[in-house]
């Protein structure tokens, strides 16, 4: 595992779906994503922040989503897909990882802000290629194997004060 400094250049890719989630069933708030950006930087070279969120026709997540931008965050937007029986999906897994393989031979580090399981098969691969990867998540609802495949595992819980609003 290679450790942290300061000349180490990061990319924070932030699943706002699950992070959003976890929040609210926990704890019944919202993500605090400036301490959350802060902290996954550590003080190092931010070379790019993306915040996967999702389109649901939500009468203030267009401030949600201006406010990411303002923190630092780029934002990239899918829309919701309703099915015919009425189910309705929207997730960022394949983006994200797309996006985390991409960047992988510009940073050091990627942080995945997710407690998603789905992500410790891209860990690996990451870890494989050179990467430091590290994941942020609510350590009561993070998958175990997420939390193993990662570098590192912050577990937002511990600091509620810094990572919830």
């Amino acid at each position: 595992m290679s450790e942290i400094h300061p000349d180490q250049r990061v990319a924070v890719l932030a699943d706002s779906q699950n992070l959003y989630h976890s929040a609210q069933s926990v704890y019944s708030r919202n993500i605090d994503y400036s301490g959350l950006l802060d902290e996954a930087v550590a003080d190092r070279s931010l070379v790019r922040a993306i915040a996967y969120v999702i389109r649901a026709d939500s009468p203030e997540e267009e401030s949600f989503f201006e406010a990411l931008r303002d923190i630092g965050f780029e934002t990239k937007i899918k829309e919701i897909k309703t099915f015919a029986d009425g189910s309705k999906k929207a997730d960022w897994d394949l983006g994200m990882s797309l996006d985390a393989v991409s960047l992988a031979s510009h940073v050091d580090t990627v942080v995945l802000c997710t407690g998603d399981g789905d992500f410790a098969r891209l860990c690996s691969h990451l870890r494989h290629e050179g990467v430091r990867v590290e994941a942020m998540g609510f350590g009561n609802s993070a998958a175990d194997e997420l939390i193993e495949a990662a570098d590192d595992f912050v577990d937002l819980a511990e600091e509620e004060d810094t990572f919830l609003l």
